[in-house]
């Protein structure tokens, strides 16, 4: 089944243009160079999916055109991962979508994040109107989404345990520092391999170029991006010294691949 991957952001945290910086990256001319948080959306047989909902989604949702959002998975619950859920509400409206609430998914500890923090989405006691018409699931293994399996990729972000997503021939890894052993025996024979990869120097929480294409030239996929970009990594300059096979994701790439 063939499906498309847009990149909705591929930049850090703080994105980039960071703010109150002031070097060549946040002030570069090259759009490439413009990165909002991090997320992608999967799409086939007319379905929408997204992984994270970020504080930038509203952006990224009118810069892509996106009229409709069927489901939203998780990796973590940070800010730059699920602050932009509220933006989901003209998505989940019952006049938008004439159908029933839009499934999240998260595993135990994003979801006790996703309660505390939206509250008044989740917790009878405090709902009013306008809010966003969703409905939070447990990820405790693989699932399906609309004739797809979607397989839960454990990784480490430093001390913190979180997930990727291995989907078809496609993974999405972001925010990682460890790939552990059980979870590089799922990220074989990929067409597509997303991971992080922040800047060079070390970092105790993500990884860096180095390690990243240390993964690569293990897992052999035909084709990865880097997404979790910091202002450390100018854009053509870094492509020019990747692999062919290898290249830094951008805001707005599209894909093809096969589910």
């Amino acid at each position: 089944m063939n499906a498309i991957l847009t990149v909705l952001g591929s930049g850090t945290s703080m994105g980039v243009p960071t703010v109150g910086c002031s070097c060549k990256v946040c002030h570069s001319s090259d759009p490439h160079d413009r990165r909002t948080r991090p997320s992608v959306m999967i799409e086939w047989d007319g379905h929408r999916v997204l992984i994270d909902t970020t504080p930038d989604f509203r952006e990224q949702a009118l810069r892509e055109g996106i009229d409709r959002v069927d489901a939203v998975i998780y990796t973590h619950g940070h800010a730059d991962h699920i602050l932009g859920l509220d933006d989901l509400r003209p998505l989940t409206f019952p006049r938008v979508t004439g159908g029933p609430r839009v499934p999240l998914y998260a595993n135990a500890m994003t979801g006790r994040v996703l309660r505390h923090i939206f509250k008044y989405i989740f917790d009878d006691d405090y709902k009013y109107g306008g809010i966003a018409q969703v409905e939070l699931h447990d990820i405790t293994g693989p699932f399906e989404l609309f004739g797809v399996e979607f397989l839960p990729v454990p990784v480490l972000h430093g001390d913190a345990p979180i997930i990727g997503f291995r989907f078809g021939s496609a993974a999405y890894l972001t925010d990682f520092s460890e790939i552990p052993e059980a979870s590089m025996q799922m990220l074989e024979n990929l067409d597509i391999l997303f991971l992080d990869a922040l800047r060079h120097d070390p970092h105790p929480t993500h990884s860096t170029v180095g390690n990243s294409l240390k993964i690569v030239e293990r897992l052999r996929p035909r084709r990865t991006f880097f997404t979790h970009i910091s202002h450390g990594l100018p854009h053509e300059e870094t492509n020019a010294s990747l692999p062919e096979n290898v290249r830094l994701s951008h805001d707005g790439l599209r894909l093809q691949f096969e589910l």
